[in-house]
């Protein structure tokens, strides 16, 4: 009988309606039912109770998942929440099935950012953001110094997270210009550590998730391919193994 239990949050990632942090934030707000009851945080449900969220039913049943490589603009902002958010990712996008962003991308910056309705999957990327790269173009309001490049890349210490950056790749573009690329997903990262050394950003854009490459106009969106998202998969699952490990 227990093994046919689930946590709350694990089955509405299953289902497609968001990833585990999403609901967690969603059983919080006491925005989730179950059997019309407001659960606790890490209540487990049977297949025989009625989930809801804002009072809709959520059905957990297989489907095809979407997996969506978005080029976003600046301005629109990467969150499901469209009540709070005028200029909100999900509505930007209009897709015709319930779809979310896998992690952030800041408002004032554009480019690459996936999205889909695999809550699983989102756990797994997000669980390896301390492994996988994520390429950026970044031009900045003065002349780059490779003082400026070799700093960057080995690592500056932020103050208010009392941690220093991980070494990375940067690469000099041109006068203004530079190419970097993270393998850690601190908030603002690269702005921050711009501001370190002086610099401002003027325009920031990602152009490569791991292995998938930023190819469609601004604005626009489409699906990975098979060939992507199997590459993808296989480097999910060493990642998700390397942190499994690390753990112990």
């Amino acid at each position: 009988m227990s093994e046919d239990l689930k946590r709350i949050n694990k089955f509405l990632s299953e289902a497609g309606y968001c990833s585990r942090r999403e609901a967690d934030k969603l059983i919080d707000a006491g925005r989730v039912t179950i059997n019309d009851e407001i659960p606790e945080m890490g209540t487990k449900i049977s297949s025989n109770d009625i989930v809801k969220v804002d009072g809709e039913i959520v059905n957990n049943t297989k489907q095809k998942f979407v997996y969506l490589a978005f080029n976003k603009p600046v301005g629109i902002v990467c969150t499901t929440d469209t009540r709070v958010e005028k200029d909100n990712i999900i509505d930007f996008i209009n897709y015709p099935k319930r779809i979310f962003p896998i992690g952030r991308l800041d408002k004032p910056s554009e480019g690459l950012i996936l999205l889909t309705d695999d809550g699983d999957i989102v756990n797994k990327i997000l669980r390896a953001s301390n492994n996988h790269e994520k390429e950026y173009v970044v031009t900045v309001d003065k002349p780059i110094s490779q003082t400026f490049i070799t700093r960057m890349s080995g690592g500056i210490y932020l103050e208010d997270l009392k941690q220093k950056t991980k070494k990375c790749k940067v690469e000099k573009i041109n006068k203004y210009t530079f190419k970097i690329v993270l393998t850690q997903g601190l908030n603002r990262q690269i702005r921050r550590m711009c501001s370190y050394l002086n610099y401002e950003v003027l325009t920031l854009k990602r152009i490569r998730i791991m292995n998938i490459v930023l190819d469609v106009p601004v604005g626009e969106y489409r699906p990975l391919t098979d060939k992507e998202f199997s590459e993808l998969s296989t480097l999910l699952e060493h990642s998700t193994k390397h942190y499994k490990t690390k753990q112990r």
